[in-house]
């Protein structure tokens, strides 16, 4: 196998557990303000991550909590 394939090969596998834990949901927030709201301050990762935090324990149908 050539180093090149092993690259895509190792972006791929990179890409999917990004997908799979929702590690890519900030990346995709951004790309979304930024196209669709240029004028909007985009939050930050840390800011991001509060919301979505606060949003899922608020929300029951977002997941469950274990206490």
């Amino acid at each position: 196998m050539t180093a090149s394939r092993v690259r895509r090969a190792l972006a791929w596998v990179r890409w999917y557990v990004r997908e799979l834990t929702d590690e890519s949901a900030y990346d995709r927030y951004v790309e979304h303000a930024r196209k669709n709201h240029p004028g909007v301050l985009v939050l930050s990762r840390r800011d991001f991550e509060r919301m979505r935090t606060d949003r899922q324990e608020s929300d029951p149908r977002q997941g469950f909590r274990c206490c």
